[in-house]
């Protein structure tokens, strides 16, 4: 599931509009500019970051496992958006926690992916996208 804060977000003279797609299980989110003088303009370039979401069900699972090897307690508060760092990993931990994720879905995280791994939602889309190429 793609999500973006607004279907339109205009920047004066400049229009920018944002359309979903969804063709079979493969989803798609598309952008065009419109404006006055668009391209002849002086803005800084604007980048924009669509993420998936991952399952609930997947970023559920990974909250355990995380809660797990970092023996958080069980009142610390564990989300999609929790990043690593923040609930007190060190690069050890993240290993630890990518083995254990490993472990768990029965997928193999090179290590190029393992060090793009920076906050549970990470970690949950990239279980997807491993489990989807098997």
């Amino acid at each position: 599931m793609a999500s973006f804060a607004a279907s339109t977000v205009n920047i004066s003279p400049v229009s920018c509009s944002f359309k979903q797609n969804q063709v079979s299980n493969l989803r798609k989110a598309s952008l065009s500019f419109s404006g006055k003088g668009f391209l002849n303009s002086k803005r800084p370039a604007l980048r924009f970051r669509v993420s998936y979401a991952a399952k609930p069900e997947t970023v559920n699972k990974v909250c355990e496992i995380v809660r797990k090897q970092l023996a958080l307690p069980a009142d610390r508060d564990v989300t999609g958006d929790s990043k690593f760092a923040t609930l007190g990993a060190d690069s050890l931990d993240t290993v630890e926690i990518v083995m254990g994720l490993e472990e768990e879905f029965g997928i193999s995280v090179e290590e190029e992916s393992a060090q793009s791994i920076t906050t549970v939602q990470d970690a949950a889309h990239l279980i997807e996208k491993l489990m989807a190429k098997n």
